[in-house]
């Protein structure tokens, strides 16, 4: 086993501010390395002798007063310790931008540190990369040797299309230069998501709706390679409403698709967003996780937020989640990416936005094997945002601070400009930063919330009420040789009888849309003609 790594750091001279050398320290760590440190206002003379006795490897000094002073303190610095420099120990700097740039110039520390850098860069400095200067090779480029690469950070995505190709390449280019997320999702127009093989189908006045209007393999070709540069962030993109295999092959040539995002119920007729009934699209759906699996790329079922943007009960999101994570095992799936959207309805509490989430990991846990991962993947509601900036900005940064409770592997950044317009790549970059920071400060030591008494409880009730809901659908199910929640009729049943049930689907042909919901000590429940709560076993008597 190789020896450990050994970094002695420091603030220097009469420098007393040492907040940025802890943080330092604390990612050494993560890096692998035992770490020293020495304090605030260190001779010079002490930390040479503690690097020389503890045999260190590197030696880390930080200087954050006046840049004069800094610079002969430093000068006199690279004197005193030029012999360990050449007996091959590394040395860092970090401190305010102007000291940093005279610390640069000494031409002394093999890394100059001046607050900008991303915690990735500094990660890959003390992995022995060169930060500088790096290329695609350094970057993992699939999603779960990102996740590996990146931890204990989760990894990080936004969404981003705008209407022209022109805009949204010239966008990627930013994002990716700027090194603040990892993902870029691309958001692509509704005639791309649902008659890309189909022109007779398009409407040219739709062009840009919704997204940037990619009409080629070439178009997706394009927005890779503007991908290429900065932090060389994945990308990947919706599955589409129609042609979902044929899709599946040209994202995997032309964009590398870091992942598939796959409905169960959604993306048909039922919600309007594609060409399929409920029941064939089901399978069509089943059978592209299949192709997915077979490949060994992740899927993520974008499900259960689509019943909590319908005002749909906490249980039948927590079901909805328990069915996709299944249907996702029973497919050949290896990597499932849960994604749980906090805020969903917007008046959702945190405490029990925070139990609903851990309800819907504690019912698929028992799914998990070795060749089933479960990835979480956290997100604020789309719904949720309000219009004013400065509250959109503060709701971005407390939802996401709740969100680490569940230490997710995969933060998905909906940006604080969502009630207004379709971020640009400036507003994403902000939005990037603004989270960055919430997740630092909640790694740091969040308390931890998942501990709750209240939240535990509420957990374990919606967990309990959700095994009475799938026991319905069991009792639907007609074939008693198959699986009831894997058979598109039988989960097509299930919305048409309205055991999977939302109130934003009244008057759908494919659903209920009875069911009453009310939120409820910050909880989304189902109720009665009264607006009292009602328990799964009154709602669905008859089919019990």
């Amino acid at each position: 086993m190789p020896k450990q790594k050994t970094v002695v750091a420091c603030a220097l001279g009469e420098c007393v501010h040492v907040a940025g050398v802890v943080n330092f320290l604390r990612l050494a760590e993560q890096a692998g390395w035992h770490t020293i440190f020495l304090g605030p206002a260190v001779p010079i003379e002490k930390a040479i002798q503690t690097a020389q006795a503890e045999n260190a490897e590197m030696l880390a000094v930080s200087y954050r007063l006046t840049p004069e002073t800094g610079e002969r303190l430093l000068a006199q610095f690279a004197e005193s310790a030029d012999d360990l420099r050449s007996a091959g120990v590394k040395f860092a700097f970090g401190g305010t931008p102007p000291v940093a740039e005279r610390a640069e110039k000494l031409g002394f520390f093999h890394a100059v540190f001046n607050g900008e850098q991303t915690f990735e860069e500094v990660l890959a400095f003390l992995r022995g990369e060169d930060y500088t200067q790096r290329s695609e090779s350094n970057f993992p480029q699939d999603t779960i040797g990102r996740i590996h690469w990146k931890q204990p950070y989760p990894i990080l995505r936004h969404h981003f299309g705008l209407p022209t190709m022109k805009d949204t390449i010239a966008g990627i280019e930013k994002i990716a230069e700027a090194k603040v997320l990892d993902i870029i999702s691309l958001g692509i127009d509704q005639d791309a998501q649902e008659n890309f093989y189909h022109p007779e189908r398009q409407d040219p006045r739709r062009t840009g709706a919704g997204g940037v209007p990619v009409r080629s393999p070439q178009d997706y070709r394009d927005l890779f390679e503007a991908s290429r540069r900065g932090n060389f962030p994945l990308l990947r993109t919706y599955s589409g409403t129609d042609d979902f295999i044929q899709l599946a092959e040209m994202y995997i040539e032309t964009i590398n698709n870091a992942w598939a995002a796959i409905p169960l119920f959604w993306f048909n007729q039922m919600d309007g967003r594609g060409p399929w009934d409920l029941e064939g699209s089901i399978r069509e759906h089943q059978k592209v996780m299949q192709w997915y699996g077979e490949r060994g790329i992740p899927v993520e079922l974008n499900e259960a937020h689509h019943w909590g943007m319908r005002d749909a009960p906490d249980v039948v999101f927590v079901a909805s989640a328990f069915l996709a994570a299944y249907n996702a095992k029973a497919f050949g799936v290896h990597d499932y990416i849960a994604q749980m959207m906090f805020n969903s309805p917007p008046a959702t509490s945190d405490a029990m936005d925070i139990a609903k989430m851990a309800a819907s990991l504690k019912i698929t846990e028992a799914l998990e094997d070795d060749d089933f991962h479960i990835w979480r993947q956290t997100r604020t509601g789309l719904l949720s945002y309000p219009l004013e900036e400065n509250a959109a900005r503060a709701h971005l940064a407390s939802s996401i601070y709740a969100q680490m409770s569940l230490r997710p592997h995969i933060v998905h950044i909906v940006g604080h400009t969502e009630a207004h317009h379709a971020a640009t790549a400036e507003d994403i970059i902000d939005a990037a930063r603004m989270a960055r920071r919430a997740i630092e400060n909640a790694l740091a030591g969040q308390a931890d919330m998942l501990k709750d008494p209240i939240i535990v409880s509420r957990r374990d009730e919606i967990v309990s009420e959700v095994e009475v809901l799938l026991q319905a659908i069991r009792n639907i199910h007609g074939d008693k040789d198959s699986d009831p929640f894997t058979d598109a009729k039988t989960l097509a049943e299930s919305a048409r009888l309205g055991i999977m049930d939302a109130p934003h689907l009244k008057n759908n042909s494919f659903a209920r849309g009875e069911i009453r919901t009310r939120i409820i000590n910050g909880a989304c429940e189902a109720v009665d003609d009264a607006n009292q709560k009602i328990s799964e076993s009154s709602r669905l008597a008859k089919y019990l």
